[in-house]
């Protein structure tokens, strides 16, 4: 079977929300307390798990942990950047020197196709390194270099995107207006 919840308002409806906009990890909004995470991801989780076994799992977890120290190696070899925290496992964050603004790594990421993962607290960004990271691995590390370059030779050119977002979030002292505005992006995906 299955149920439907449906709300009078908005009002009542935000009451299934969850939002936090001093997660160091940067704004994060839900339209539930679940997160992000539908049965249908833990299905598939399952039955990628069923097929490969455990040894072809902990292969699996050899790459991607072997992809992620190799990113971090090599962000490591850029003076601009710098690693946050001690990374354990297929997770790294890094953050950036002046005059590169991080948030503007990101954006010239993206102009090459790659979606990483702000933080605000400190201002950095985070790669989650999966099987399809593995392959690719030369061309972030082509990609970040290049990124980094373009900041550095323009770095007032990056105020409009992802700073302009993240960079004000971290700015504003009363965090409630923050988490009202992700609400009501939330509100968008509901609308009918």
């Amino acid at each position: 079977g299955t149920s439907v919840v449906m709300y009078a308002n908005k009002h009542l409806r935000h009451n299934q929300y969850f939002t936090i906009s001093t997660w160091p990890g940067g704004i994060y909004a839900s339209p539930t307390i679940a997160g992000s995470r539908c049965g249908a991801v833990i299905a598939s989780c399952w039955a990628a798990m069923a097929k490969m076994g455990r040894e072809g799992y902990l292969q699996e977890c050899k790459n991607i942990v072997g992809c992620r120290v190799k990113l971090q190696h090599a962000i490591e070899q850029i003076p601009e950047l710098f690693i946050v925290g001690e990374p354990t496992s297929s997770v790294v964050a890094f953050s950036s020197r002046w005059p590169v603004d991080i948030y503007g790594v990101q954006d010239e990421m993206k102009n090459r196709g790659w979606e990483l993962n702000p933080m605000q607290d400190p201002p950095a960004l985070h790669i989650a390194c999966t099987r399809l990271t593995v392959p690719v691995a030369h061309e972030f590390i082509r990609d970040i270099n290049e990124s980094v370059a373009a900041v550095k030779a323009n770095p007032d050119g990056y105020s409009q995107g992802s700073k302009a977002i993240y960079g004000f979030a971290a700015t504003v002292p009363d965090t409630t207006i923050v988490d009202e505005v992700a609400q009501g992006f939330i509100d968008t995906l509901y609308a009918v």
